[in-house]
Formats: structure tokens, sequence, C-alpha cells
């Protein structure tokens, strides 16, 4: 928490602290009241909030809304047909073919790939997972489902947390099937060159992400928000992640019909500078995208990595690490940097046979694996050049010590004048 301070952070975002089985880096949540118990308890957590508030640091809560894991209560009540929880996630009969196999009710594909379906021997349905199958889609059809996600964010805003990034809300719904006759439709291919039936590029996802009622449920969950800085004298930030076209994506600021976020976040620095070969014109262009379509009276955010982007270090040149840093800090609005990235961290060796990320174990290749990966940007941030990069616990991934800058001599590293 020092260190953030020195460096003049505002406000610190925790990747998800939540009970989880680990599957998806914690993305997959069992216990959503629970602290994840390598992280500590809830009693640690409440002393973090100390600490932070002497420093005047918030503290913002990863929140996944869209799945929990399936190793939850609730997901397991509903395998069994609980009478409460039975409707809580999307299940769906499947169909057997001609030759007698078991096929799920459409052709929608996960963004992990493969069928968004898996057959569940226990409940003899279907369940949706828009991610991996570990982490099944809660069933925001559901009113009870969606009072009881608005309570867990009241929860931990009561604990002192200053805000929360709604993840993937893009997904919180999908097309109404009965309006398709009570089965849900396939969705149309893109005809993308290469792509094959289990890639996520093979179709067009117009029945599955940012639905229309998504809007309406994200200005709900902003009024939670905003009655809890009333109810403080505190103001509470509500953030949302969408990776959508920007046009859509902008819509999360709300608009004369609904509230929405105060921080969609922004990832056009990401999604339109794919080349190492970039130059400002590129950059320009990239700005002035989020510039032209942010509703007007809004604040901007800017934001150049993340937990599933490769870090700027290896996506361009270690020499332009420091001027992408300047670039979000001057611009108008809010500045995000992902850990590691003040210091020029490059991403880490990480192979196959230790791959944990279920996006690239899903492509079943121990060799073009790496290209969705995330796990080489997730080792750890490198305290020192010592073991496990000055981590009190043992690691078992491979970090490349031999490019990154080590927080110890930046920290003491003077410029002449």
């Amino acid at each position: 928490m020092d260190y953030l301070k020195d460096l003049g952070v505002d406000a610190a975002w925790l990747s998800p602290i939540f009970k989880s089985p680990m599957y998806d880096f914690g993305y997959d949540i069992s216990d959503y009241y629970s602290i994840q118990p390598e992280y500590g308890t809830l009693e640690d957590f409440e002393q973090l909030i100390k600490k932070a508030n002497t420093l005047n640091i918030k503290i913002v809560l990863d929140f996944v809304p869209n799945h929990t894991s399936n190793e939850s209560d609730w997901f397991m009540k509903s395998s069994n047909k609980d009478e409460y929880y039975s409707d809580w996630y999307v299940w769906e009969n499947g169909h057997i073919d001609a030759d007698g196999r078991r096929q799920p009710p459409n052709n929608w594909v996960s963004v992990f790939r493969k069928s968004a379906w898996t057959y569940s021997n226990t409940r003899d349905q279907f369940y949706l997972h828009q991610f991996s199958p570990a982490e099944p889609d809660l069933n925001y059809r559901n009113p009870v489902v969606a009072e009881e996600m608005k309570n867990i964010v009241k929860y931990w805003l009561e604990k002192g947390v200053a805000g929360m990034r709604l993840g993937s809300v893009n997904y919180l719904f999908e097309t109404d099937k009965d309006t398709f006759g009570g089965r849900f439709p396939d969705e149309p291919k893109t005809g993308k060159p290469g792509a094959v039936s289990d890639d996520y590029d093979y179709l067009f996802h117009i029945y599955t992400k940012d639905q229309e009622e998504t809007f309406d449920i994200v200005a709900q969950f902003r009024d939670v928000f905003d009655a809890m800085s009333v109810r403080n004298n505190f103001t509470r930030i509500m953030m949302t992640v969408a990776r959508s076209p920007i046009k859509t994506t902008a819509r999360y600021y709300g608009d004369n019909y609904h509230s929405g976020a105060h921080i969609p976040v922004n990832t056009v620095l990401i999604d339109e500078m794919t080349s190492k070969e970039l130059d400002a014109r590129d950059l320009k262009h990239a700005i002035d995208l989020w510039i032209t379509y942010m509703p007007l009276g809004k604040s901007a955010n800017w934001v150049t990595g993340d937990h599933d982007t490769s870090r700027l270090a290896t996506r361009f040149r270690p020499e332009l690490v420091d001027a992408f840093n300047m670039l979000v800090l001057l611009l108008p609005g809010v500045a995000f940097t992902y850990m590691g990235e003040e210091i020029g961290m490059i991403n880490g060796f990480v192979p196959w046979v230790e791959t944990k990320d279920p996006q690239a174990c899903n492509t079943n290749d121990p060799v073009n694996f790496i290209d969705v990966s995330r796990d080489p940007v997730r080792t750890p941030f490198q305290w020192n050049n010592g073991k496990n990069a000055g981590k009190s616990f043992s690691i078992s991934i491979y970090i490349d010590n031999k490019i990154s800058t080590f927080l110890l001599t930046r920290k003491y590293f003077k410029i002449s004048q």
C-alpha cells in the first residue's frame, strides 16, 4: 500500500478476492460473501480498508455478475431442481440426433471456444456458460437473481469498498427465447476465413451479447451505488467492462432513459492498436474514437493494459512503456495502469504443461496455445530479482528476469540534471 501511495495512486482495483475453486483465476466464484482463504480473512480485508483509508487510497473490487462457479451452492441446488434455486441459471433441453447422440440446444459458442452448453447428468438438461463449463451463467430473467446480486453489491459497499468493477456485463442477458417459440435460436455464421465451428469468431453473437435488457439491469445496479453514496456521504464508483463495438460500449454510460456506469472501461488503446509498428496517427485515431462516441458531460478513462492483455513492453517495445504511461496520465479523465506496467515488466513464460488459463487449455494445442493464453501477463509483480521475484510464497511459473526492470532498481534510480 505504501508503494501505491508513493506512485500517487488514488484507487486500487483488486482482481477477484471471493471464495473460488480458482479454475479461472477467481472469476469462477463459489461464495460472494467470503474471501478466498489464501488471500486472508474478512478481518484481514477490513484491515486493508482501514490501511487504505489512512493513505487516502480507495479500494475497488472486481465483481463478476454474469456467472458463478459450478461448485457454488446455488448451482448445485439448481442442478437438483431445488424449488427456490431451480431457475437461477439458464437451463435448456438438448436433442438426440439421427445417430442417437445427445446434442446441445443450439450452435452457441463460448468465449473460451467450443459449445456454450454443457450437459448435467444430475438435472438431465444443458446449462449455458458464456465462458468455461466451470462458470454457469446466471438467469437474469429471474428477478430473484437480480435482487440477490444487488444485495451482494450492497454488502461490500457497506464494508467500506469505494467501488466495484462489473465484468462482462454485456453477457448478462440472452435473447428472450419466448419470442422464438420457446427455443433459443442459432446465431448466424460470420464467414470469417479460417474460423471453425468451435471458434468464438465463427458466429455473430447477436443473441448472447449486449441485449437491450442489459442496459436496464446496469441502471438498477447504478441505483444501488447511488443510494449507498447518499446514505454514507461517500461517493461510490461503478465500473463496467464490455468488450463490444465502441458505440455499444459508450451506451454503458447511460442515456436519457437509463442511468449507467460512472466508468465504462475504455479499452480502445488496446483494441485499436495491435501492431508493433504503430505511429502517432494510430494513437490519435484511437483517442479520437473514444472522445467522439463518449456522451457529452461524461468522464473519459484510458486503459493500456489489464490481466487479459499482453504487457506493453511485449506488445510494443520496452522503450515505449514510459511514453504510454505518460500519455494516459496526460489525457483528460481517469488513467488506469495494470500492476507492473509502471516498471516495464514483460510477459512471463508459462509453458504448456504449466498453463492454467482455460482459454488457452481449450485450444488443445501445445504449440499455438500461447497466442490466446493470459497466463504470461499474470505472473507476479517483480519486487526484486531474488527467488520468486521477492514473493514470500513458492510459485511454479517461469519469469524471465533478464529484460524486465525491477522495482528495487527503479525506486533508487535518479535522473541526472
